[in-house]
C-alpha cells in the first residue's frame, strides 16, 4: 500500500456511507483509476473543502487526464473533471466551465447520487481521457 491509498482509506474510514451512494461511487472511480496502467494518483485533502483524486500519466501533455473531487457538504457530493477538448459528453450531461481545470477549459460532472447509470457514464468518460492521454 503506498501513501496515497493510506491517505485514501483514512478519509474513507470517517466517511460514513449514506443512501446517494457516493462514498461507493467514490470508491468505484478510484478502483477504475488504479487499473490503468502507468496511471498514477495523487490524493489532495482540503478538508472542509473538497477531497481530491488526480489522475495523470507521466511524460503526458496534461499534468492530469481527471480530477475526481469529493465536494464537502451534507451530504458529500462528487464532482469529476477532465479537460474539455480531451473528452466527449454526448448526452450532454456535463457543465462546461471555462478555465475550470488548471486555468484550462473543463467538463465536469456532479454527481449529487452516484447510480449505476450515472456512474458508468462518468467511468465511460475517465475511458475516454485516459485513452487520449495516453494517445491510443
Amino acid at each position: 500500500m503506498n501513501g496515497t491509498d493510506e491517505a485514501v482509506n483514512a478519509f474513507l474510514s470517517d466517511w460514513q456511507a449514506s443512501p446517494e451512494g457516493n462514498k461507493q461511487g467514490f470508491v468505484r472511480l478510484k478502483t477504475l483509476l488504479s487499473a490503468k496502467e502507468n496511471a498514477t494518483i495523487e490524493f489532495l485533502p482540503r478538508p472542509g473543502v473538497t477531497y481530491s483524486l488526480r489522475a495523470a500519466l507521466p511524460g503526458g501533455e496534461r499534468p492530469l487526464f481527471v480530477m475526481v473531487d469529493v465536494i464537502e457538504d451534507q451530504p458529500r457530493w462528487l464532482s469529476v473533471c477532465f479537460f474539455g477538448d480531451m473528452i466527449q459528453d454526448p448526452e450532454e450531461r456535463g457543465a462546461f466551465v471555462p478555465g475550470g481545470l488548471l486555468g484550462q477549459d473543463a467538463l465536469c460532472f456532479d454527481l449529487e447520487e452516484c447510480g449505476e447509470e450515472a456512474l458508468c457514464y462518468v467511468e465511460a468518460r475517465i475511458n475516454e481521457a485516459y485513452a487520449a492521454a495516453s494517445g491510443r
